[in-house]
């Protein structure tokens, strides 16, 4: 069964059980989803609605679009659980000979390329969502403002979240070249997101 399809509390029970997986990366796809999907609530309450006449085509919009990035974060659960067994694999791959430890060595390179490019997709999906959160301030339901305000804090959380699987997984990369590449990538996106869901936030307080 996929991660999405638990039940809350069966996700949350495996999250506090022993394995490894799933761990810090499905939680920042989860939270990026909670964000996108407060996002497309939002617009939802907009949708149709006389007091927003002038925002319907704004909302509607938002909704398909916020729509489509909650299920990309959910796959991005399945995609982050799935890379981190892969590495475990690779991990527990033989190591007697000098064949089996550079196939070994190639392998784990391989997976810690993969459990990086993972998190690197959800930061970017992050800060797309809050990219489209931003224009509903004042162009969406007043009353459900404060959602808009926890969808930023959610987009946040999984924004930082990813940088911080980024961040563990370029450690052990042999190929420092590359590693600074994605942390290069990283860091620009944490300067996009991090000032947007805090003005976000801000302007949320500022409306209620």
């Amino acid at each position: 069964m996929k991660l999405a399809e638990l039940q809350v509390a069966a996700f949350t029970d495996l999250l506090a059980s022993a394995a490894p997986a799933p761990g810090g990366g499905s939680a920042a796809a989860l939270e990026g989803a909670l964000g996108a999907a407060l996002t497309a609530m939002v617009c939802s309450l907009t949708v149709s609605k006389k007091a927003y006449a002038d925002y319907q085509e704004l909302a509607e919009e938002s909704l398909k679009r916020a729509q489509n990035l909650k299920a990309r974060f959910l796959d991005g659960m399945e995609r982050d659980n799935r890379a981190f067994n892969e590495f475990s694999a690779a991990l527990s791959m033989p190591k007697t000979t000098d064949e089996e430890k550079a196939a070994r060595s190639a392998a784990v390179q391989a997976g810690l390329r993969t459990c990086t490019e993972t998190p690197l997709d959800m930061m970017e999906l992050a800060v797309e969502a809050l990219e489209l959160t931003a224009p509903l301030l004042g162009r969406s339901n007043a009353t459900a403002v404060s959602d808009l305000g926890v969808a930023a804090l959610s987009l946040r959380a999984s924004v930082q979240s990813a940088w911080l699987n980024v961040l563990i997984n370029i450690g052990s990369m042999k190929d420092q070249e590359l590693a600074a590449a994605y942390r290069q990538k990283g860091e620009k996106l944490l300067e996009r997101a991090l000032p947007l869901a805090d003005e976000i936030y801000q302007e949320t307080v500022r409306l209620l």
